[in-house]
C-alpha cells in the first residue's frame, strides 16, 4: 500500500510558491528580522536568557505528575 501525500505535499508547486511568498506578512515591518536592527536582537536575547535561567529542571515523571516512592 503506497502512502497518499498529504498537506503541502499534496499541492501543486505553484500553490505551495504562493503561500511561501506570504511568509511574514503577517509581522510589521519594524519587526521583521533582527538582522535589520541589532539593539531589538540583542534585547530579545538578553529576554530569552533572562526567562531560561532558574527554571528547575524536572525529570520526566515530574512532568507527568508522578509521586516518587513512598518514604
Amino acid at each position: 500500500m503506497t502512502a497518499r501525500k498529504r498537506g503541502f505535499a499534496a499541492m501543486p508547486p505553484e500553490r505551495r510558491r504562493e503561500i511561501a511568498r506570504m511568509g511574514g506578512a503577517a509581522v510589521r515591518p519594524e519587526n521583521r528580522g533582527f538582522s535589520k536592527d541589532r539593539a531589538l536582537a540583542v534585547e530579545a536575547g538578553r529576554k530569552g536568557g533572562q526567562a531560561s535561567k532558574g527554571t528547575p529542571k524536572r525529570t520526566p515523571a515530574e512532568r507527568l505528575g508522578v509521586k516518587g516512592p513512598a518514604q
